[in-house]
């Protein structure tokens, strides 16, 4: 038994200040995805060329004489396939954004990170830059051992290539987006001429390095440290949330063996532990630890394993889709009452809101009552309210409207203006007044409608309710 009393001397070493940088400050590993061939890396491609062809190709087209999609800001006008919004259609712009997070609460709980694994513009742009990585560099293993060669001509060569060509997609890329905001063809001819805007070519290099740094060296690490979404989605998921996941009971103990070798009399599982889902992985986690959050959910280690099951001559399905109820031995259901939830609402909402978009009016009227004189008595003993109107025209094209207003027997319009002309995309005050016999008002505070209609245009017509007040009876 040890004196409580005495005291023990314990050996403490010293730590290297470079240690204690190394713990916090580990250097990123370069990744060399390698390339899949399957179902999944299929859907990939697809979707690859569907969004970077629509993101490319749309600036490019016209719809009735203007610019497909062109959000004109110094003229507050935003064209989208031949309809015309103004800032004060900014509803509609919220109406999209709830369709877009319901949608992502959907496709998260239904079957984890399809949004990261097929359509972020982070998985997009980079698997167009490792394509031209492949295309200048080689595969793979010939990309490792480039890097790790000394620097000479033939590697300056290679890699000066390889990003003289990240650069010019790069500011291909930021020379499009800036074609959302102003005419692409202007642009295009402005940009080859040198001519742009300081605002234009900053843009214009602004978002091309942003892709450049992004796509070319930041890789996973904006997926694993920058992008929230990888820390949120746990609270989106469920256990019957399908999730791309390694069956351990099926795989354990892992093993390399012959083909020939029978798993079962060698008392291994049927993971040979090639590694191969480790390195098609974008973001070079082993899927085999388990659902982390750095998974994108690419599903490239399904093709991967699928292939090599296939090569071995096992059954498919080692890495897959499945949900963690599965795994555990349990019962699951995929649709659930909170898939049909989310996906009612979804339907819902977006259906309304495509319905009234396509069935919007574009002409917006705002009534403001004069809160200084609630009522006045003109000298003919009339009760008189003085309003003010707010006209927007929001067509492509000025009108001429006429103004009405109805709800009271006896009511009469007062205006200064002759005629009531609105240009297109202009807003304009007009002062009105309304006046009644007393006789007529059968309570302090009645009702009334203003009615303002195109008069070249019938279906150009809006209706805005309006307060009348009197005195009390």
């Amino acid at each position: 038994m040890t004196d409580p009393q005495k005291k023990q001397t314990v050996n403490v070493q010293p730590i290297a200040a470079d240690d204690v940088g190394q713990s916090l400050y580990e250097k990123r590993q370069k990744i060399y995805p390698r390339e899949v061939h399957g179902i999944f890396a299929a859907l990939r491609i697809t979707g690859l060329f569907v969004l970077l062809g629509l993101y490319y190709f749309v600036p490019w087209m016209v719809w009735d004489g203007h610019q497909a999609v062109l959000f004109d800001l110094p003229a507050r006008k935003f064209y989208i396939l031949g309809m015309v919004f103004w800032p004060q259609d900014f509803f509609y712009l919220a109406l999209l954004l709830i369709v877009a997070a319901l949608a992502l609460f959907f496709f998260t709980a239904l079957a984890g990170r399809l949004w990261c694994g097929y359509a972020c513009p982070q998985t997009v742009w980079t698997d167009a830059f490792l394509w031209i990585e492949r295309w200048v560099e080689g595969s793979r293993p010939k990309q490792m051992k480039l890097d790790k060669q000394p620097m000479s001509f033939n590697k300056f060569r290679i890699k000066a290539t390889k990003h003289l060509i990240w650069v010019v997609f790069s500011i291909f890329t930021g020379l499009t987006f800036v074609g959302y905001f102003s005419p692409m063809r202007e642009l295009a001819v402005n940009f080859i001429n040198f001519d742009l805007g300081p605002w234009e070519a900053f843009w214009i290099f602004f978002y091309g390095f942003a892709t450049y740094g992004n796509a070319g060296w930041l890789r996973e690490q904006v997926c694993t440290y920058m992008c929230p979404y990888a820390r949120f989605q746990s609270a989106m998921i469920d256990n019957d949330t399908l999730i791309i996941s390694y069956d351990e009971e099926r795989g354990e103990p892992r093993g390399a063996r012959k083909k020939s070798v029978n798993p079962k009399e060698a008392n291994l599982g049927h993971c040979i532990d090639c590694t191969i889902c480790v390195q098609v992985c974008p973001t070079g986690i082993d899927i085999r630890d388990g659902l982390q959050y750095q998974c994108i959910g690419c599903a490239a280690c399904i093709d991967a394993c699928d292939d090599v099951m296939d090569k071995m001559g096992y059954p498919k399905g080692l890495v897959r889709y499945t949900t963690e109820n599965i795994l555990r031995g349990h019962s699951t259901h995929i649709i659930r009452p909170r898939i049909i939830l989310y996906a009612v609402i979804l339907a819902v909402i977006t259906f309304s809101s495509f319905f009234a978009i396509l069935n919007r009016t574009p002409l917006a009227m705002d009534v403001i009552r004069d809160r200084n004189t609630l009522f006045r008595e003109t000298n003919e003993g009339l009760i008189e309210n003085v309003y003010t109107l707010k006209l927007i025209n929001m067509d492509q094209a000025n009108h001429e409207y006429s103004l009405s207003v109805s709800g009271l027997e006896g009511l009469n319009l007062k205006m200064d203006a002759v005629d009531i002309v609105v240009e297109s995309g202009d807003v304009v005050e007009l002062p009105v007044r309304v006046n009644i016999d007393p006789e007529m008002l059968q309570q302090r505070s009645s009702e009334i409608s203003f009615h303002l209609d195109a008069i070249d245009a019938e279906e150009l017509s809006v209706t805005e309710e309006a307060r009348f007040l009197g005195p009390r009876r």
